[in-house]
């Protein structure tokens, strides 16, 4: 596999690259995660104006019309900079989601304000456990009561993709974040750079016009939303883990002990070393995934790839930001400086789309399944 990338890939992810570093860098994502909730609301302009909230969508929809390649490139940069901006919820999840339906009456409807950014849409993935949801029909209609407890994005986004029992399949809801019935709430969370909250569903009424899939076009339509959200939430902990090794780096050559900087310390060397294979490592089987999604191949075939890329950027983010607390000694682990934040946001990302035990059991399955067959 090829995993070289064109002079235009290169292009993308440095503009992204230079535009994060300049309105994301660690003052301005200190200000976004804990002055305003964990939303950049100019960012996120920024953002759409240059296109990033189109990446993956179709042209006639007012995207670029890329690939997953593309889309990994620009999670990297996310990740450096922990840009506190809801891109992976509602450009790769819920926007890969309702592509991935098939209905040119939704993509038409939902696509274009979300490839812009003028729309946030999230879609609940269960990040924490609650009670099942209370759903009775009224006519053509659907009553719904229930608390959602952890909803990535909720804050910031206006509409929730919701998919609810009916009967012996489920159907995927758009429900109004401002509706009759909807409260929302913000939760406290270990990652501050990226926010969930409580949504709370009270006798909320969902016509039948709001009902935008159901059955098996639905069920496959989650299953490619979730294995491509994987592959790119593992690109963006390659971006921790990578901007963590820069950071470290950075710390060794500017601190002298012994007269020496600490950066010409072999011992330390060798722990940079080790870092970077894990980075390096992690990047080629994002890239993999990523190559492979382009080649647009069945979910089958699409679960080694995303289940090693998952597995292998969460060891390395894993690895390089408890590496980078360490190598910066007694500051580590203070408010100053930023490698908690990055070890935060490696330890959250964990219950997103399923741990990497989870991942390693789905494809143990699928090839013993194989073996079966």
């Amino acid at each position: 596999m090829d995993l070289r990338l064109t002079e235009e890939q290169r292009q993308i992810a440095d503009s992204i690259g230079q535009l994060l570093a300049h309105a994301s860098d660690s003052a301005g994502m200190r200000r976004a995660a804990f002055e305003h909730g964990g939303f950049d609301a100019s960012l996120w302009a920024q953002l759409g104006e240059l296109g990033a909230c189109g990446v993956h969508i179709a042209e006639a929809h007012g995207g670029l019309g890329l690939g997953a390649t593309e889309l990994v490139l620009v999670a990297e940069e996310f990740g450096r900079r922990l840009a506190c901006v809801p891109w992976l919820e509602s450009v790769v999840l819920a926007g890969t989601t309702l592509a991935a339906l098939g209905d040119d009456r939704v993509a038409a409807h939902w696509l274009p304000p979300l490839a812009s950014g003028e729309q946030i849409v999230t879609l609940d993935i269960g990040l924490a456990p609650g009670a099942p949801l209370s759903v009775r029909r009224e006519g053509a209609d659907l009553r719904i009561d229930g608390v959602l407890p952890a909803v990535p994005a909720a804050l910031a986004a206006r509409s929730l993709l919701l998919p609810v029992p009916d009967g012996n399949e489920r159907r995927l809801m758009a429900i109004g974040l401002d509706a009759p019935g909807v409260l929302r709430r913000a939760r406290e969370n270990h990652d501050a750079t990226r926010p969930v909250a409580e949504v709370s569903l009270q006798n909320v009424r969902v016509r039948s016009d709001e009902c935008l899939a159901h059955g098996a076009a639905l069920e496959r339509a989650l299953a490619r939303g979730r294995l491509l959200a994987a592959a790119v939430l593992a690109s963006e902990l390659v971006g921790v883990a990578q901007q963590c090794l820069d950071l470290t780096v950075a710390h060794l050559a500017q601190r002298v002990q012994f007269g020496k900087p600490l950066a010409t310390f072999q011992a330390l060397k060798h722990r940079c070393a080790t870092m970077m294979v894990a980075v390096e490592l992690a990047r080629s089987a994002v890239l993999g995934a990523a190559r492979t999604f382009d080649a647009q191949p069945d979910d089958a075939r699409l679960l080694r790839p995303a289940t090693m890329a998952r597995c292998l950027a969460d060891e390395a983010a894993q690895y390089c930001t408890q590496e980078a607390i360490q190598l910066h000694g007694g500051v580590g682990f203070t408010w100053e400086f930023d490698p908690h934040l990055y070890f935060k946001r490696a330890q959250a990302a964990r219950a997103w789309f399923g741990t990497p035990g989870t991942w390693r059991e789905q494809l143990a399955a699928s090839l013993l399944d194989e073996v079966a067959a």
